[in-house]
């Protein structure tokens, strides 16, 4: 998709995967001030038919959750060659040093640590978007 003019702020489409629905609704309205297109899930199995329909720009997923944790749906999303270029940000209220090791083992980009503030979840967006 090109698209003229410029690409600074263009929005881009979002899905937030958290078993939380305070995170995700605070996620929807921080990234819908930012201009962003806004999916939501609220666990791994959930998010996997919304990638699937929805081919978002960029994924932020919750490690902790119920049936499949975020680890293993990243892990989902980047064997498939359709969405393995999608950069991947693990959303955890831990700041450890494993989980971050073991997210980038299933090949997300960053760590964002919750709860997150509005300009922490725009800036992580505007670094990892993918090209538009």
């Amino acid at each position: 998709m090109s698209n003229p003019g410029t690409t600074d702020s263009v929005g881009v489409k979002v899905l937030v995967i958290d078993d939380s629905n305070t995170i995700r609704r605070s996620a929807e309205i921080f990234l819908k001030q930012g201009g962003h297109e806004v999916l939501l899930a609220e666990d791994g199995f959930d998010a996997l038919s919304k990638v699937n329909d929805h081919d978002p720009d960029l994924i932020f997923c919750d490690i902790l959750m119920p049936r499949l944790d975020g680890y293993q749906t990243c892990a989902i999303i980047k064997r498939n060659a359709k969405f393995a270029g999608v950069p991947v940000i693990m959303l955890s209220s831990k700041d450890g040093l494993f989980d971050k090791a073991r997210g980038r083992m299933v090949g997300s980009e960053a760590y964002l640590t919750k709860p997150f503030t509005k300009d922490q979840l725009l800036q992580a967006v505007e670094q990892h978007r993918r090209a538009v």
